[in-house]
C-alpha cells in the first residue's frame, strides 16, 4: 500500500507567488509584453470558447487539442491555474504527497504538475504527455528556465514513452474531455508498476447552460468509467478536501 507523506512538508510557496512565474514565461514564449499578458488572460476563457466547433463529436477531438486550439490554452489554462491557485495548490500538495520514482503527467497543460513533480527530490523522471505542440514546446521552455529540463521530458502521447513503468500517474482535469476516458484508464492501468498510485479526477458535465462544451457527459461513458475504475483501481484514502482522488492499480 502507497505510504503518504505529510502535507505539511510539501512546499506551494512558489506556485502561489506567481504560478512558477507563468506570464514571465508566456511573455516569453508568445513573444508579447507583460501587459499585454495581463490583457489577454481576462478574456481567454472565451476566446477559446469561440473556437469549440458547436456540436463536438467524440471523433473530432484529437484534432481539435492538437490543431484548431492553437496557443488559446496556453492562456485559458493559466488564467485558471492563476484564479483557482488555492485549488491547484492543493493538488500540488497532494501530488507531493505520493509522487516518486517515474512520473506520469498525462494531459498535462501549460506544466503546473509536471515542472512540481520534476522539483521533488522522489521524483526521477516526469515524462510530460499533451497532445497541443504549443503545450510542448512551451512546457519545454519552462523547465528550461527553471532549472529542470534533466529531469523532465515532453511527449505527444502515451506510446511515444516507450515501456517505462511509472510508480505515479498525473491525470487531472483531463478525463472529462476523452472520447474514452475508461479505454484511458485501461491503458494507465497496463503501464502502472504494482505499487504505484494514480492521482485523478474528472467533471463528466456540459453545465446546466452548456458553460463546459469541451467535457463528454454521455450517460454510457460515465456508466463505463466507473465500472473500469471500480475494477482497475483501489482508491486510497489523503485528508485534503478537493475533489481530485488517489488510487493504486489492483492486479
Amino acid at each position: 500500500m502507497p505510504q503518504l507523506r505529510s502535507s505539511r512538508d510539501v512546499d506551494v510557496s512558489s506556485f502561489l507567488e506567481d504560478g512558477l512565474a507563468v506570464k514571465q514565461h508566456l511573455s516569453r514564449y508568445l513573444e508579447l509584453s507583460l501587459e499585454q499578458v495581463e490583457q489577454r488572460l481576462p478574456s481567454s476563457t472565451d476566446d477559446l470558447a469561440d473556437l469549440h466547433p458547436g456540436a463536438f463529436r467524440p471523433e473530432d477531438a484529437t484534432t481539435f487539442y492538437e490543431d484548431t486550439v492553437g496557443t488559446g490554452h496556453l492562456l485559458e489554462l493559466a488564467a485558471w491555474h492563476l484564479s483557482s491557485a488555492d485549488y491547484i495548490a492543493d493538488t500540488l500538495r497532494l501530488q507531493g504527497m505520493t509522487a516518486r520514482g517515474q512520473v506520469l503527467d498525462f494531459g498535462g497543460g501549460i506544466g503546473t504538475h509536471a515542472l512540481s513533480a520534476a522539483a521533488l527530490p522522489q521524483v526521477d523522471h516526469v515524462w510530460f504527455v499533451d497532445l497541443n505542440p504549443h503545450n510542448q514546446a512551451f512546457v519545454e521552455q519552462r523547465a528550461a528556465a527553471l532549472g529542470l529540463s534533466d529531469k523532465l521530458s515532453v511527449h505527444r502521447d502515451l506510446e511515444s514513452t516507450g515501456e517505462v513503468r511509472f510508480d505515479t500517474v498525473v491525470c487531472l482535469d483531463v478525463l472529462e474531455h476523452l472520447p474514452d476516458p475508461s479505454a484511458q484508464l485501461q491503458a494507465f492501468h497496463q503501464r502502472m508498476a504494482s505499487d504505484a498510485t494514480a492521482l485523478l479526477n474528472w467533471y463528466f458535465f456540459k453545465g446546466h447552460d452548456g458553460e463546459y462544451p469541451f467535457h463528454f457527459d454521455d450517460p454510457q461513458l460515465v456508466d463505463q468509467f466507473f465500472t473500469t475504475l471500480q475494477g482497475r483501481f483501489l482508491e486510497v484514502f489523503h485528508q485534503l478536501l478537493i475533489t481530485a482522488r488517489l488510487y493504486r492499480p489492483i492486479a
